[in-house]
This record gives structure tokens, C-alpha cells and sequence, in this order.
């Protein structure tokens, strides 16, 4: 784990310098403005360990006074200073807002449980505080956070029945499909929040134990890693989560490389309360950055929103629009839909014929960019990760193109690959990548994923089925669209035995195909 912790170490001090500094930048309130009240306090959690928490008030609250409130556990490896600027202007508009450092990370104590039980017990431990010690009405409690925040919160929703409202930002569902999508592991992702965790806090003998087989590919423990990670999932607590009845909004980023978007939308769809869904380009809490900063930021003006509809009963209109709000990745346009069904109403279908034989252990030039990095990019300047789709060796690409389209061709939704496979070796990896080619042979990535096999009988062919990773892109007339699939990706660990070679067919009796979802014009 040498080379990924440096990695991971490199980019957790990015993002705690980014982070962490965040109220500094937060302007002081003028002498003739009344500024809430702050304080920091210490909050018994599970078992008594010691939470590390700031209570932010609103200014004059009187001891009659009730007011509803939000609580906010932190981001995996970051100071409980995290969200002073958003809890000041939630506390400017009346709410009481209790924000702790979770346990095991920084000055907290305990060890990181990873969202297990513990963590969701400190929940309802902080929830138990603020209700005894601040102005807060225990009819009005919602919870809020930014990825490991995010997942506490719906988690805790499942377990607290007077948590009324959610915004869960740039979170996980599904644990498993977040990191472990098509039986791969995620490396970056996985060694970044590693080596953020050994470097911010005290990761528990569980904790390495599940990293130590995560990353050494021990499929004997694979089992065991599964039910951990279904443990730590509000998917798994759905019919909890139904059943209390709390208003869930979620945030995230197309191009979150730790908590990919498919896992939220699935989720999405099954939520029987009331709910709301967006997506924005990006990577991993890039879309809500700017508000931890103070800033202006669409998210967080769409949580302000949410909570004070469900809250506070105001009447601002976000229950009658579109519940599920999309930003295109080309346009940087909003567009509302009724459901996530309805977001790739239609559907392209690419034949993907032929046979292509290709060598594995190989990187083509074909990848998914770099964890945090590319997705900000594409983000910023509209610069996703690229390829030259000509100059793609053969002998370890399988590529195949559509025509050139005469309209823009609109990309939402969730892209799938059907093919066969024939493998001369029983375990393999495959990552397929779908590009926007211009006339020049110049591919930008639209979206990709890995996929794992094991135990495959060597020169027996087997279908595969991928989901790409949800996006919103758009594809100008003359460009065309093509889907290449190599074996070796930064991103993905892989399973890639040396000397083997995976063949790409399509039988007549069950033709290879890309479906590609377009929206309805």
C-alpha cells in the first residue's frame, strides 16, 4: 500500500487545506449586525466517548425561544470546523445547528468505525444533547453532511425516528457498488480514504483488517467484506428509512470517483417519502465546495431550501418542482424531470459487431483520469479526461464506433454494455469507456466502468452486462460516439493473469450491443 498511501496522503492534505481553512475565509459581521452565537463543546456519544462538537445559535435566542435543528457530522478526515459557514447562515435564518467531529477522527475519541453502529448511535447521542441544551424543537430535527456526513445522516435517519429531514450530499446508498462496482476495487478511492483515515485519525483493528483484503484482493474474504460494507449501507435500512417518513434530498457529481452517482439514483427510485435528486458535474464534494467556503453554492442553497420546507413548513415551491434536477456536464444548464426514470426516455442502441481479441496487462492510453483531479477539471474547464481513438493499439483496445450524427446526440442517464466474453484464463478484468469523438479521432470520456470475472472456464464464452456510470453529456452533430474497452486502469485494481487475452463477440442469437440513453426531445 506504499504508493497508493503517498497518493492518498497528497490529496487528503489538499482537500483538508481546502476544507478545513474554509470559515477563515467567511467575512465577520459588522458591529451593527448581530452575529449568532458560537461555542464549542464537548458531547458524549456511544459509550461516553467524547465528540468534539460546535453549537451554533441563533442571535437573541431567548430561553422559550424553540427553533428547529440541524445536525451535521463531519466529512471522513476533516475538522469539525467543516461546516462553520453554513451553520452560520442557517443559524442567520433560525435554525439551532450542532456540527461534531466523528468519531475516531482528529480530536474526537473512539476509534473510525466507518458508519458502523456506533456511529449511528453518536447520532441520536448528539441529537439527545442538543434537544437538552439549546433552544432546539424536538418536533423540527434534521441532519445534513458532505459524503461520510452523508452517509451517518441517512443512516441515522434509518435508526432515529425524530430525524424529519435529510440533505445528504455527495454520499454513498451502497457502500459495495460505491467502491467495489462490477466486482472491482476502486484503488484510489479505496487509498485515499485510507490513507486520509491513517493520517487524520485512529482506524480501528476492523478498519485495517477490511483495507489489508480490500487491497490485497482476498477473495476468501470477500464475503465478509460484503456484509461489512452492507452494514454500513442505507440501502440495506430501506424499509426503515420508509417507514419514518423523513424528506431525503441527495446530492452528488457525475463524476464522483468514490461514491459514483448510479448507486444514489437506484436508491432514489425506491424512497416512498418525499425526496428529491440532483446531480452536478464534478468529483467527490467538488459540487459543494464553494459553500464550506461561504460562497454562493447551488447545493446548499437547494438543502437551505429543503430544510425550510420540511422544517419550518415555508411555502417556497420546492415541493412542486421537478424532483429530480439534473446540470448538464456540456451546457451547465438545469433540467427537471419527474422521476429518474424518465431522465434517458430514450434509447440508442450501438451494434457492437464483429470479434476483437486483445491482450491484457496492457494500458491502452484509455482510462478514467485521476481521482478527485480529472472530474474537477472537467467541472471547471470542461476538460474531461481525453484519448486519441485512432491511435488506440488494437492489440490491447477493442473499439468499436457509431456513425457521425447529424443532431446533438443529449447523454443522460445510465449507458449499458451487453457483450460475450471468452477469457483463456478463469479471472480477468475488463474496463469499458464510452467517448465523444470529434472529427479529428480526439475522444472525450463521456463515462466508464470495470468489470471483474472469477472462476470463468478458460475458452468458454460468457455474457457480460456493465452499467457505465451515470452522466450528462452532450455529444454535438458531426461527432460520434464510440465504445473502447481495455484491461488496465489506474483507477481499478485488476485481476489480469499474465499472458491472457479476452475475445469480444457477438453471437447472432444474442447480438452485442451499447444502449445509450438520450433524452426525450
Amino acid at each position: 500500500m506504499r504508493a497508493p498511501l503517498s497518493l492518498a496522503v497528497s490529496a487528503a492534505l489538499v482537500a483538508g487545506t481546502a476544507l478545513g481553512v474554509a470559515p477563515a475565509a467567511t467575512a465577520a459581521p459588522s458591529a451593527a449586525t448581530a452575529a449568532p452565537s458560537v461555542r464549542f463543546v464537548d458531547i458524549a456519544g456511544d459509550g461516553g466517548t467524547v465528540l468534539k462538537a460546535n453549537v451554533v445559535t441563533p442571535a437573541g435566542a431567548g430561553a422559550a425561544a424553540r427553533y428547529p435543528v440541524i445536525v451535521l457530522p463531519t466529512s471522513w478526515a476533516v475538522p469539525q470546523i467543516e461546516y462553520l459557514a453554513q451553520a452560520q447562515k442557517l443559524a442567520d435564518s433560525g435554525y439551532v445547528v450542532v456540527s461534531y467531529n466523528s468519531r475516531g477522527f482528529w480530536q474526537s475519541g473512539g476509534e473510525i468505525e466507518t458508519a458502523g453502529p456506533r456511529d449511528v448511535a453518536d447520532a441520536s447521542k448528539v441529537i439527545d444533547w442538543a434537544l437538552a441544551n439549546t433552544p432546539a424543537d424536538p418536533a423540527k430535527v434534521g441532519m445534513a453532511g458532505v459524503s461520510y456526513g452523508a452517509g451517518i445522516s441517512l443512516l441515522a435517519a434509518a435508526h432515529d425516528k425524530r430525524i424529519k429531514a435529510v440533505a445528504a450530499l455527495s454520499g454513498w446508498a451502497d457502500l459495495i457498488e460505491s467502491i467495489y462496482s462490477g466486482r472491482t476495487q476502486h484503488l484510489q478511492a479505496a487509498a485515499l480514504l485510507g490513507g486520509a483515515g491513517f493520517l487524520t485519525g485512529r482506524p480501528g483493528p476492523e478498519l485495517k483488517g477490511i483495507l489489508s483484503d480490500f487491497l490485497s484482493s482476498n477473495l476468501a474474504k470477500e464475503g465478509e467484506m460484503i456484509a461489512w460494507g452492507e452494514k454500513r449501507s442505507p440501502a440495506t435500512y430501506l424499509d426503515r428509512i420508509n417507514a419514518n417518513g423523513a424528506a431525503i434530498m441527495l446530492g452528488n457529481a457525475w463524476g464522483d470517483t468514490i461514491f459514483p452517482p448510479n448507486q444514489y439514483a437506484s436508491f432514489y427510485e425506491k424512497l416512498r417519502g418525499p425526496k428529491r435528486l440532483e446531480f452536478r458535474p464534478g468529483d467527490h464534494a467538488t459540487a459543494e465546495a464553494t459553500g464550506l467556503l461561504g460562497l454562493p453554492n447551488d447545493t446548499w442553497t437547494s438543502a437551505h431550501r429543503w430544510f425550510d420546507h420540511h422544517l419550518k413548513g415555508v411555502d417556497n415551491g420546492i415541493d412542486r418542482e421537478q424532483p429530480v434536477q439534473l446540470k448538464s456536464r456540456s451546457t451547465g444548464g438545469y433540467e427537471g424531470y419527474p422521476d429518474w426514470k424518465s431522465v434517458g426516455a430514450n434509447e440508442r442502441k450501438i451494434s457492437l459487431g464483429g470479434s476483437q481479441r486483445i491482450w491484457a496487462n496492457i494500458d491502452s492510453g484509455a482510462n478514467g483520469g485521476v481521482v478527485l483531479l480529472s472530474n474537477l477539471l472537467d467541472q471547471l474547464v470542461k476538460a474531461p479526461p481525453v484519448a486519441s481513438i485512432p491511435l488506440l493499439p488494437r492489440s490491447f483496445a477493442g473499439v468499436w464506433q457509431s456513425e457521425r450524427y447529424d443532431a446533438p446526440q443529449r447523454v443522460r442517464g445510465t449507458a449499458k454494455l451487453h457483450t460475450t466474453v471468452t477469457s483463456t484464463k478463469e479471472s480477468g478484468t475488463l474496463v469499458a469507456y464510452l467517448y465523444d469523438v470529434g472529427p479529428l479521432g480526439l475522444g472525450k470520456l463521456v463515462s466508464n466502468a470495470p468489470y471483474t470475472f472469477h472462476g470463468k472456464t478458460p475458452g468458454t464464452p460468457f455474457p457480460v452486462d456493465l452499467e457505465l456510470f451515470s452522466t450528462a453529456y452532450d455529444v454535438p452533430a458531426g461527432h460520434r460516439l464510440a465504445l473502447v474497452v481495455d484491461t488496465v486502469d489506474p483507477l481499478y485494481i485488476e485481476h489480469n493473469p499474465t499472458g491472457a487475452q479476452l475475445t469480444f463477440s457477438s453471437p447472432a442469437a444474442d447480438p452485442s450491443y451499447l444502449s445509450v440513453p438520450l433524452r426525450a426531445e
